[in-house]
């Protein structure tokens, strides 16, 4: 199963349509939050099953804060990263993750992408956002995740430039 992860598109969609027709079309797609009433053009736009959560900018959204998912046998916590404080670090979010025992925790919030694969129980990451980038050189970035029906997962950071 391949799935596209994408966070923080506030609203603007374009990178997004750049993205679907690099990669075609993705087996499903994960939005970890900041859509900005976005959510319906999305899923018209991807045309797959499409999770999403609600992020800081998601003001009066029915939106869960928190989402969790099975994929092929990969346990997902995804949640935009806010409530975890992870501005301020991952150590709440990953115990978190972890009381609920997932191989995968996903947040975005931060505009910049991150994984972590080195613990072997939990793989951390944030796809950075696809619309307003705040790394250096602040190339809109994604994750592309591929699901193999036993528990493993691969994860790619792309760019889009």
């Amino acid at each position: 199963m391949r799935i596209l992860i994408i966070s923080d598109t506030h609203g603007n969609e374009n990178n997004l349509k750049t993205v679907l027709k690099r990669e075609g079309k993705p087996d499903r797609v994960i939005h970890l939050g900041d859509v900005e009433r976005g959510e319906e053009r999305i899923e018209r736009l991807v045309g797959c099953p499409l999770d999403i959560v609600a992020g800081n900018c998601d003001f009066f959204s029915k939106m869960p804060r928190v989402k969790f998912l099975e994929l092929e046998g990969c346990r997902v916590m995804m949640t935009h990263g806010h409530y975890y404080y992870v501005t301020a670090g991952l150590r709440d979010l990953v115990l978190e993750a972890k009381a609920n025992d997932c191989d995968v925790v996903m947040f975005g919030h931060t505009h910049v992408p991150f994984l972590n694969e080195e613990d072997s129980s939990l793989t951390v990451l944030n796809p950075g956002s696809i619309s307003f980038p705040r790394q250096e050189g602040r190339n809109p970035s994604y994750i592309l995740m591929e699901t193999y029906g036993s528990g493993k997962a691969r994860f790619e950071i792309k760019y889009l430039f």
